[in-house]
């Protein structure tokens, strides 16, 4: 499933821990991991992790500066010109928001510091990377999961990402991809849909109460954006006796998903080789340090939002369903052992005995 770039990046597993290593200060230069906020786990303890990891691995003497932005735009900005400011020589931004992001990449790039964009799109003309799985695939898959799981005329709640992140809207239209035509015949009905600003679980539980307040519980499934909408969506539900009774979607197959899924409360969570891709953004930013060719690694290009030709680095993906599905991720995500998945009530569950 994994294509052969990533194949070839990764002899080994990456291990939490490796946040740790964080390089030491060397003649052989810094760089920079600007992480947009800890809402999700994954950003510090699989991304961030993994790349760490990767550049011990690969360049022990470059030393990797990470910053946590805490989802707000001009600080991550300000990390930006701080870590620029000590001499990194590429950033690897996940941009909170893909637009006033792109002040970031246009400053590295006065001077001459090249940006990656990692996971999210950075609409600046001064992109020179982009490491990413097929978001619109993994829309649909969420969307047809919810669908196969429903009948003719159910009504579904949308619960989407959030509108500064251009993934979340590339995600969104993968969804539409598959619900819009069943939405127009009547097939199914969208009873209720949101946007989360910043990702934020708070802000999707509110959405899911009002949707069973407003539906008055008459909501056959949810198509949640990620994992974190995803719990949202179920602790609302179990406070009206409805959850695991309901299909619901989900994205990064965090630790509490999988658990979710084992007790049949979470359905599905789209899941990408994360280790995978930090490895990928590590190996890129390795080969920029040494001025190196990298056509080999970056196989595609793609045109950003303001029309820039950005090189890709594509990542597959794959659509996790139940106990076979956790069963998949714990195989081939280092990030995640199955002792950890088997925690609380999980434990209890037949997948765990």
């Amino acid at each position: 499933m994994f294509s052969k770039l990533t194949k070839g990046l990764l002899a080994g597993s990456v291990a939490a821990s490796a946040l740790m290593v964080a390089g030491t200060a060397s003649a052989d230069g810094m760089v920079a991991l600007l992480l947009p906020e800890n809402v999700n786990p994954r950003w510090e303890q699989q991304d961030a992790a993994a790349f760490l990891a990767t550049m011990a691995e690969i360049a022990p003497d470059v030393q990797v500066e990470v910053f946590n932005a805490n989802n707000d735009t001009a600080m991550q900005q300000r990390q930006a010109e701080q870590a620029l400011t000590q001499g990194a020589q590429v950033l690897v931004v996940i941009p909170i928001d893909g637009e006033s992001s792109a002040i970031i990449a246009d400053t590295a790039a006065e001077e001459g510091v090249p940006t990656i964009a990692y996971d999210r799109m950075i609409n600046s003309q001064n992109t020179a990377f982009w490491i990413q799985a097929d978001m619109f695939a993994t829309g649909a898959a969420q969307a047809q999961h919810v669908v196969d799981n429903t009948a003719s005329g159910d009504t579904l709640v949308l619960l989407r990402g959030s509108p500064t992140d251009p993934n979340a809207g590339v995600i969104a239209d993968g969804q539409m991809s598959v619900l819009q035509p069943l939405f127009d015949s009547g097939e199914r009905v969208l009873g209720y849909a949101n946007w989360t600003p910043g990702w934020d679980p708070a802000i999707a539980r509110r959405s899911m109460d009002q949707a069973l307040t407003q539906l008055n519980n008459g909501v056959q499934g949810v198509v949640s954006s990620n994992d974190g909408n995803a719990g949202a969506a179920i602790a609302s539900m179990e406070e009206q006796g409805m959850a695991g009774t309901v299909p619901v979607s989900g994205l990064d197959c965090t630790v509490q998903a999988q658990q979710l899924m084992l007790l049949g409360l979470q359905t599905q969570c789209g899941w990408r080789p994360l280790h995978e891709m930090a490895a990928a953004a590590a190996h890129v930013t390795v080969r920029l340090l040494n001025g190196a060719d990298y056509s080999d690694l970056a196989t595609e290009v793609v045109q950003n939002g303001v029309g820039a030709d950005v090189a890709f680095v594509p990542v597959d993906s794959y659509s996790a369903v139940g106990a076979e599905g956790v069963a998949y991720v714990i195989e081939n995500d280092p990030s995640i052992t199955r002792e950890m998945v088997c925690q609380g009530e999980a434990a209890a569950t037949e997948f765990c005995q």
